[in-house]
């Protein structure tokens, strides 16, 4: 396996995340393997050192860790059984499962490789952070799983991110990543509601921005949002659709219908979806809230 902490990596789903996540990988000089769907996502990450593999389940094969970053619970079962990867793992190897599929895809998952692979060790792994955090090594790992994974996928995750929160045995590490995603979704409604509010008040939202400046109800992420959408930037950070797909994760796990606001949230934000608004960042909620009876976007 070469020297400690050099064991090869696996990185399958080269999106937003897992292509930043791979970077810091090769940034830390861990051998890095990767694989997605559609293979062009890769090809800078082979000008960086990494290895591109053809198939999922070949990727899966080279790897002592092999990292899921997709999707949903979906696009990780389809990984994991049709593209062969589970099959593929070496005995002994860890699969850090870090896509956000909640509670219920996350116990799916945990089944699986207690039925196929009880010689795999899983990781319930998620992430805080969007694009530019993923690619400068600067995410939240909400970790959980067994205490003897830990030290060998310590160089990795410090690769990857600032901070790593063990949180308890597989399946934590998805709840935190939930109640996270919630404050989330509020704090965006919360900047896109000010903002549009501003906006149908005549209010510029610069002179919003300088009102508020330094008040300890704006975060650092909030303001940064505020700035964006003073100057109409909505490309994603974190795109509206999978905002609201962590939403509905949530809002599932909750399974009692007094969160009434976290559903009336949901549902304004599939509206704004459904208007075509899904692949922009979360905050242009302020866009679909501006909008006038009728009006354009």
């Amino acid at each position: 396996m070469g020297m400690a902490g050099q064991e090869p990596v696996a990185v399958l789903g080269i999106g937003a995340m897992g292509h930043g996540m791979a970077a810091s990988a090769l940034r830390a000089g861990i051998p890095t393997i990767v694989w997605n769907r559609s293979p062009a996502p890769s090809r800078d990450l082979a000008e960086l050192g990494a290895e591109v593999a053809e198939t999922a389940g070949d990727a899966a094969r080279r790897a002592a860790i092999v990292i899921t970053m997709v999707t949903d619970t979906d696009a990780v079962v389809s990984i994991a059984r049709d593209q062969g990867m589970l099959a593929a793992l070496a005995p002994g190897a860890i699969w850090a499962q870090m896509s956000t599929i909640g509670v219920a895809g996350t116990e799916r998952v945990a089944a699986m490789v207690a039925a196929d692979r009880p010689d795999v060790t899983l990781l319930d792994a998620p992430v805080s952070g969007s694009r530019d955090p993923a690619e400068h090594g600067q995410l939240t790992i909400f970790a959980s799983g067994p205490e003897a994974a830990r030290p060998r996928v310590a160089p990795l995750f410090d690769a990857l991110g600032q901070r790593t929160i063990w949180v308890g045995a597989v399946g934590a590490g998805s709840r935190v990543k939930l109640v996270n995603n919630t404050l989330v979704a509020f704090a965006a409604e919360g900047v896109a509601n000010a903002a549009a509010l501003a906006g149908r008040l005549g209010l510029e939202t610069e002179q919003v921005i300088q009102a508020l400046a330094g008040s300890p109800l704006v975060s650092p992420w909030q303001a940064a949002k505020l700035q964006r959408i003073a100057t109409g930037e909505f490309s994603a950070q974190f795109a509206l659709a999978l905002a609201l797909k962590d939403v509905r994760l949530a809002l599932q796990a909750a399974d009692d219908d007094r969160f009434t606001t976290f559903a009336c949230l949901a549902e304004e934000w599939q509206q704004a979806a459904d208007e075509g608004l899904g692949d922009q960042d979360l905050t242009v909620v302020t866009r679909w809230l501006e909008q006038q009876e009728g009006g354009a976007l």
